[in-house]
């Protein structure tokens, strides 16, 4: 049936969607609660299945089955405990390069097919694009911008300043109502009355 596949969406994020707006993300286990950051718990799974050793040659194995799930899921941990560990990476590269080619959902395969690239070469340096450029800043309205300067600021050297300022742009009569308090600017938005005196 082509119009149940999953070109848009997949199966299994599509139901974990529907899952959480109804129920919530949380399975009623208490352990999943407050759970350890992948970095935190990684080295006591590690310790606990035996090493590197013995996980990388079990990872091998599964992977060589074609049960690249299970392979992904002791590599992974694998890699956590141990990132400078490059054959443990390129070995899970290895099984995320399957399960992409697996996958008929593009963001599936894109994340799959991504995350092997960067476990073998790292996170590609490209160019950082430059938001507050002259033409970018020109292109602003005068609340975007307000917004831009808010988000730009740095909190440290605001931290203690307090004040309020009622902002009129004399090309075309605007009105802003702005505050810095507790090291952020807020704009408040464009008052529709006249602005009241501070």
């Amino acid at each position: 049936m082509w119009f149940n596949r999953g070109y848009h969406g997949s199966p299994e994020h599509n139901s974990r969607g529907v899952i959480q707006r109804y129920l919530g993300f949380w399975d009623a286990n208490p352990a999943t609660l407050i759970p350890l950051s992948p970095a935190d718990s990684a080295p006591l799974y590690v310790e606990m299945m035996g090493g590197a050793g013995k996980i990388m040659a079990r990872g091998r194995q599964l992977h060589d089955q074609g049960k690249y799930l299970l392979a992904q899921e002791i590599l992974n941990r694998l890699v956590y405990a141990e990132p400078t560990n490059q054959a443990a990476k390129d070995l899970l590269a290895d099984v995320f390069e399957q399960l992409g080619y697996q996958q008929e959902n593009p963001g599936l395969r894109n994340s799959y097919l991504a995350g092997a690239y960067e476990l073998r070469g790292g996170i590609p340096a490209g160019a950082i694009v430059n938001s507050s450029s002259p033409d970018v800043i020109r292109a602003m309205s005068t609340e975007l911008f307000l917004n831009f300067l808010g988000i730009r600021m740095d909190s440290r050297k605001a931290e203690g300043m307090r004040f309020t300022i009622n902002l009129i742009t004399p090309d075309n009569g605007e009105k802003f109502l702005i505050e810095m308090e507790n090291a952020t600017l807020t704009n408040h938005g464009r008052l529709s009355c006249p602005a009241r005196p501070i």
